[in-house]
């Protein structure tokens, strides 16, 4: 038997050993490094996608809203774009010799552009729309482009300038069962639909392809430039499931698309389809259902049939796909237990092999006919950086945020394993204050991440970093439900919301005070999102927790039916309300405020539709009348996502204060 101090000093050197087995270390911190205060929440600056040549010699990547290119067997990164506009989606020509590009340098709206290498900054325009252009969908001979619109592709140069000082004088009319989306006013009213368009550029004429009350998404090419494949929903009401389908158009064709083929038919959600070199296959990610199920890689004829599944004894979480320039191999990137790795799988034989793992996340990646893979990755507890895999060596290109990282104190960063209530393992994240001293408990906090589909990962969080350098230790758990493990453990949450995890989640807090970490008595919960249902639902189970931060969290399910955007999950996970209400109430923490003692902060955007604050204002009043230390905060024109960066700040530093109140730390700093 350990003693308490031994334990401590015991699970210290477990962390150690951990991370020094497996991690790669942000830059050793400076001999004057500072700690990491607010004015750093824009410190960190991700690159773009990469984006590599056809020889495999050269990639190109986004950083700062200029395009730079970079030699892969390393070099010197050059800035090919000027600054003072926007850039984005680098795209080699096939022979090597230009970029193309998005840009808004021209009129404020983002357009084509293509750059000769020859004479770098000197990009002509390749399109003049009247209306933006979001995605780049080259075709392989690089004559036309592939637009997707909603409403008129073509509309006055001003029209973007006159809707911002436009008010609506009439009423929302509406007809569809999905009528809620998080943007704008949140209501879906009229003809939204949204088909495809073919530019062509030569002689700047714009084409329709597909036309009708069913909505088109991730568009592709096939090799020849005669084809398009889609995704969409063409079932006589696409609002009623999560199903979709591939379908093949004519990219030349002249009756707006009346005359599709379809590719697949079976009661799936599809997305991402990409042809095979040869044209006679197409790729694309499959999954049973629009919630919990894995997508897995899929192949089905160009010519329709019966698809099959490459993947599926992989089990993990597939997130996007590259066919090899041979068609031999289809490259994908997967979540592998807080990382995101890449792999590949035989399309003959359906031999899967590991191409890049370890404690790393990866969030983008290309693969060159020669095999050189480039990604966009973060380590353990750095910032993302661009590298490139060659043979199975991995080199660092890009250098973008060594600087500020040796600046700083970091919070070290750390992955735990332990058993929930039942049995099942579970991982953790826990980063510890700079300074860390195995002898002492330190105040703790729970962040449980929203989804709940999701995981947290490896890699740089500022708001991690600035609570551990106020002294706190956070502990980040991937219970069931969270993608880093299998399709079963995803699924154990189908109907039990708060229940199955919640043991997860509190064993996690268990763990890292058995180990000598956390102080039991001065803990926090937080989370935003499901993560902010998932702390209501944690204060109405126990009261150990000394203060609370819920963002943007459920916490009246009924209350949300036809208010919200999630129409599709409720009826098919819960069913209708006024035959199921005991489900309802069963994972509505509402319904269980009788029990809370925990002084608890809940903020939300005042436009979130995703998850409006209605179920804020609900559980504040609640709290209120019973006499509970709360607070609300409701920021203005703010959805669930993309919070300005002052709000951002102005919610961390609320947070820390709350917490530091309410655990006893002493008087909350001032805001910087």
């Amino acid at each position: 038997m350990l003693n308490a101090t031994s334990r401590r000093a015991a699970a210290v050197l477990l962390l150690a050993s951990v991370s020094a087995a497996h991690a790669q270390s942000p830059p050793p911190a400076a001999a004057q490094a500072r700690p990491v205060t607010l004015q750093d929440s824009e410190a960190i600056r991700s690159p773009g996608e990469p984006r590599l040549s056809a020889d495999g010699r050269r990639v190109a990547y986004t950083r700062d809203g200029r395009i730079f290119v970079a030699p892969t067997q390393g070099g010197v990164a050059q800035a090919v774009t000027s600054p003072g506009s926007r850039a984005s989606d680098p795209r080699w020509s096939r022979d090597g010799t230009a970029l193309y590009f998005l840009s808004d340098r021209a009129g404020g709206k983002s357009q084509l552009w293509k750059l000769p290498l020859a004479r770098f900054g000197e990009a002509e325009p390749l399109t003049k729309l009247g209306r933006g252009i979001d995605a780049l969908h080259l075709s392989p001979d690089e004559s036309r482009l592939l637009l997707a619109f909603a409403g008129p592709a073509e509309v006055p140069a001003d029209a973007g300038a006159r809707a911002d000082t436009d008010k609506r004088r009439g009423p929302w009319v509406i007809t569809r069962r999905q009528f809620k989306e998080d943007a704008g006013d949140g209501y879906i009213t009229g003809d939204r639909a949204e088909h495809l368009y073919v530019y062509d550029l030569a002689s700047q004429s714009l084409r329709q392809i597909t036309s009708g009350d069913y909505s088109e998404s991730d568009p592709a090419w096939s090799p020849d430039g005669r084809s398009v494949v889609f995704v969409s929903s063409r079932e006589a009401d696409p609002d009623a499931s999560y199903r979709t389908d591939l379908w093949l158009v004519s990219a030349g064709n002249t009756d707006l698309g009346r005359s599709l083929q379809r590719l697949t038919n079976e009661d799936s959600v599809k997305s991402a389809p990409v042809f095979s070199p040869d044209g006679r296959s197409v790729a694309y990610l499959s999954a049973e259902d629009g919630v919990y199920a894995i997508p897995q890689v899929a192949l089905v004829s160009a010519t329709g049939g019966t698809p099959r599944i490459l993947t599926r004894a992989l089990d993990r979480w597939i997130t996007a796909l590259r066919y090899s320039a041979d068609g031999r191999w289809i490259y994908f990137s997967y979540e592998e237990l807080g990382g995101t790795h890449v792999g590949r799988v035989h399309v003959t034989d359906g031999r899967i092999e590991i191409v890049l793992a370890g404690e790393r996340n990866v969030s983008a990646f290309d693969v060159a006919p020669n095999g050189v893979i480039a990604v966009r990755a973060e380590n353990m507890n750095d910032a993302p950086e661009i590298y490139v895999s060659d043979r199975g060596r991995v080199r660092r290109l890009s250098d973008i945020n060594a600087a500020f990282l040796r600046s700083v104190s970091l919070g070290s960063k750390r992955k735990v394993e332990f058993a929930s209530a039942d049995g099942t393992r579970v991982e953790a994240f826990v980063t510890l204050p700079p300074g860390f001293v195995a002898a002492r408990r330190y105040p703790t906090i729970l962040n449980i991440h929203g989804g709940p589909v999701g995981q947290f990962a490896y890699g740089y969080d500022f708001s991690n970093q600035y609570l551990a350098a106020q002294g706190y230790v956070i502990v980040e758990p991937n219970p069931r439900g969270s993608t880093g493990r299998g399709q079963d453990f995803v699924r154990a949450i189908y109907k039990t919301w708060g229940i199955t995890d919640y043991d997860d989640v509190i064993a996690a807090v268990d763990h890292v005070v058995q180990i000598g970490i956390a102080d039991p008595e001065r803990l926090a919960v937080t989370g935003y999102s499901y993560g902010g249902y998932m702390t209501n639902v944690v204060i109405t189970r126990t009261n150990r927790f000394k203060a609370a931060a819920s963002g943007a969290g459920h916490s009246f399910i009924v209350a949300n039916y036809g208010h919200d955007i999630y129409q599709k999950w409720y009826n098919w996970e819960l069913g209708v309300p006024w035959e199921n209400t005991a489900k309802y109430d069963r994972l509505s923490p509402l319904r269980q405020v009788g029990q809370v003692q925990t002084p608890t902060l809940f903020y939300g955007g005042r436009d979130d539709w995703n998850v409006p604050v209605l179920n804020a204002e609900l559980f504040y009043q609640s709290l209120k009348v019973r006499g509970i230390d709360t607070q609300l905060v409701v920021y203005p024109d703010t959805h669930h996502g993309n919070w300005s960066d002052e709000f951002e700040r102005d919610r961390l530093h609320r947070t820390h204060e709350w917490f530091d109140r309410h655990l006893g730390i002493g008087a909350a700093k001032p805001k910087p």
